[in-house]
């Protein structure tokens, strides 16, 4: 394409972005404050290919705060970016700068950002010598990605979100690139979203319903300037928490590096993972951008319209930081809350993705001075938008200025990371005293944090792991963390991790050591399984991952952070143990019941919905109850409110160092309880498949090995 014979007329403020039609390409931005802006169209994505610029007239070419024009004969592929002028007056938060390049908040691809130097990106200010970076009197044209103008077209096949209910869902969280990077994935196309298309028979086998990518949206890897102090690399933005562009997909997970062939793939990989039934979920980054504080890079928001996008200091000059990062996004202003709208809404009319997990969500709550808000419009609004109204919307419920709000997240149908299912199911598998009360809370569906609110069980994600802290196997292997890699002297991660790493730190060969935390791993994903919630696992604990004890991996962009496949033959057991009791749950609709439990039979059976017991089989104490707890569950369909009655179940728990026999409750009427799961027990009578679970005529008392859990189901004897 060549930029010759290219007319230009006024175009239309909407949509923003780059629009294309038959006849050329619409471009509108906003900036409210900017007395400038000049459109920047180029040949071609190569480094030095021919561009032209375009002033924009203010009569012509804006409608209210948008700018707009109409470039006719521009196809899809074409590369632009902006330049505004303005007021550069930090004081009142004004930092415009006819001298910088800016990409399009809108724009729907980027060009290759896997060389781009953010320090490049910096300036100085001229009034002010040590003061902040944002003034620059050097044209950076040259070495900023642009943005990339697309063909939204694309054979779906038919293909539609699948919006499973949360309350039917197992959620898989992983990185794309850590997915399939390491040279013992066998992909064909390592790290990138054909890599995943490549892991759908495993995912298939496993049993999941749903993946959660961490960030996917355009960021810079090669941001920090910090050396891995043992190996001298350069550490990477690895997981991609820094967002740069929010509709663009990142282009270094694509094996197609053609212009906007990131997007194609990106919609191949979620096209064919609903073929297999899989949803797509994007951890999504709304809470702050990767321009960072008064001496970050200014590439975008910042110089388009410093004061609208950011929330800012009583001193404009500088930024409130309430992400931990440097500067926060001034989420309930009405063009930054339009914006957070229509990229929800563009993945899923244009992508098709199933759900988001908004990382630090309590930021979308706060207002313009950076205060929490009772009612946040922008939180009401996402939960009430139209065509959002089946998509997952999961908070990361806190964020890094102080805001805690599991269990009272505001805007309505909300689900929330339960950081206290974590914490407190962490507690009682290491023994702690007094937690086993916790953990029934959190077996139950944590109604002390949902119920009064009107939600449900389901929208409590109940995770053990996420990728934020260790893996599980770390998290039975390490007492402390392990970060050295990272280059900050073990200062970051979290120091409270809950972990035992049962007498020696670290990997063994001791098999008495090994079989017990390989014991411990199916305890805590058998109890993820059969509590009321949603649960999530971390991408690799199914095969017994491990990243070394590092419990912050954010700059690891190497085999620390990437799955070992080898791992799936060696941990073959525990893998077999894990997609068998995801396949328990789902098959199992007393476990993924939609109301909280009552305590009082609702069926015609007098039993009710939940009983509890100690190991003796009475009704606990729970102000002095031990380590050892059961319940029994009601499979009834006018509990579960099923098409179907399911089993019965028994389940016990013992989270002490010593065997316990527990007498059991009596089997319902004209059957018998059947061992199902033991996690005692070595593989493959661990858990047993449906059909051929071990009955125990007439046993009322069953034995329980320490730190261990068994469930037991309820089974006809004449009909199975």
């Amino acid at each position: 394409m060549t930029l010759d014979n290219l007319a230009v007329d006024g175009g239309r403020a909407l949509p923003l972005g780059a629009a294309l039609t038959k006849d050329g390409v619409n471009f509108a931005v906003f900036s409210r404050n900017a007395t400038a802006m000049t459109l920047i169209l180029f040949e071609s994505a190569a480094v030095g290919s021919p561009s032209i610029q375009i002033p924009l007239n203010k009569r012509e070419n804006k409608t209210g705060n948008i700018w707009h024009c109409f470039v006719r004969g521009l196809k899809a592929g074409a590369c632009y970016l902006y330049r505004a002028d303005g007021p550069y007056n930090p004081e009142r938060g004004m930092r415009f700068n006819p001298n910088k390049v800016l990409l399009d908040p809108y724009a729907k691809a980027l060009t290759d950002i896997s060389n781009w130097d953010f320090g490049k990106s910096l300036g100085y200010d001229p009034k002010k010598p040590g003061g902040d970076l944002t003034f620059s009197y050097t044209d950076d044209i040259a070495d900023q990605p642009r943005c990339i103008v697309i063909d939204d077209s694309f054979d779906w096949q038919g293909d539609m979100p699948l919006n499973y209910p949360l309350r039917f869902s197992v959620i898989y969280e992983t990185h794309v690139k850590s997915l399939t990077a390491h040279p013992q994935s066998g992909a064909k196309h390592p790290g990138t979203y054909r890599g995943v298309i490549e892991k759908i028979p495993f995912f298939k086998d496993l049993g999941i319903t749903s993946i959660e990518f961490l960030p996917v949206q355009e960021f810079n890897e090669n941001e920090f300037s910090r050396r891995n102090p043992r190996t001298g690399n350069l550490l990477t933005n690895y997981w991609g928490y820094s967002t740069v562009s929010f509709f663009a997909p990142k282009g270094s997970f694509s094996s197609d590096r053609s212009p906007g062939g990131q997007v194609r793939e990106f919609k191949e990989m979620v096209r064919e993972l609903h073929k297999a039934g899989i949803e797509v979920i994007l951890d999504i980054v709304f809470n702050h951008t990767a321009e960072g504080n008064e001496m970050g890079p200014t590439f975008s928001f910042r110089g388009l319209d410093n004061s609208v996008y950011y929330i800012l200091n009583e001193n404009r000059r500088y930024y409130q930081n309430y992400s931990g990062c440097g500067n926060t996004m001034n989420c309930n202003n009405p063009v930054v809350r339009s914006l957070i709208l229509d990229c929800l809404r563009y993945w899923v009319m244009e992508m098709h993705v199933d759900g988001f997990r908004f990382d630090l969500g309590s930021i979308l709550g706060r207002d313009q001075y950076g205060r929490l808000m009772e009612n946040p419009p922008t939180l009401e609004r996402i939960a009430e938008d139209p065509v959002l109204n089946a998509t997952k919307i999961i908070a990361e419920a806190w964020d890094a200025g102080g805001a805690y709000q599991v269990g009272w997240f505001p805007g309505g149908r909300w689900a929330e990371w339960n950081d206290k299912y974590r914490d407190d199911v962490r507690r009682y598998w290491r023994s702690d005293p007094m937690e086993t009360r916790h953990l029934a809370t959190r077996l139950a569906g944590s109604s002390d944090l949902y119920l009064r609110d009107g939600r449900k069980p389901f929208h409590s994600i109940n995770f053990i792991t996420s990728h934020d802290g260790f893996t599980l196997k770390d998290l039975v292997s390490y007492n402390g963390k392990h970060n050295e890699d990272n280059g900050e002297e073990n200062r970051d991660g979290n120091d409270n991790n809950i972990s035992y790493n049962y007498g020696h730190e670290g990997p063994t060969h001791e098999p008495v050591l090994e079989a017990l935390r390989e014991r411990q791993l199916k305890n805590f994903f058998a109890t993820m399984m059969i509590s009321l919630g949603t649960p999530m696992i971390l991408g690799g604990d199914e095969f017994a991952r491990t990243q070394g004890g590092n419990n912050n991996a954010y700059c690891q962009d190497n085999e620390i952070s990437w799955y070992d496949w080898s791992l799936l033959e060696k941990n073959k057991n525990l893998y077999r143990f894990v997609k068998e009791m995801i396949a328990f749950r789902l098959r199992h609709p007393g476990f993924m019941r939609p109301e909280f439990f009552s305590g009082r039979g609702g069926s015609y059976n007098a039993i009710p919905d939940i009983s509890w017991y100690d190991e003796k089989g009475n009704v606990p104490d729970w102000e002095s109850i031990g380590y050892f707890l059961a319940l029994r569950v009601d499979g009834s369909r006018a509990e579960t409110l099923a098409d179907r009655d399911d089993n019965d179940f028994y389940i016990m728990f013992n989270a002490s160092t010593n065997p316990q026999a527990f007498t059991m409750a009596e089997a319902p009427a004209k059957k018998e309880w059947f061992r199902a799961v033991d996690t005692g027990l070595s593989s493959p009578n661990d858990i047993l498949r449906p059909g051929a679970e071990k009955i125990l005529p007439s046993q009322r008392t069953y034995p329980v090995k320490a730190r261990s859990m068994a469930i037991m189901i309820s089974k006809d004897i004449t009909n199975g």
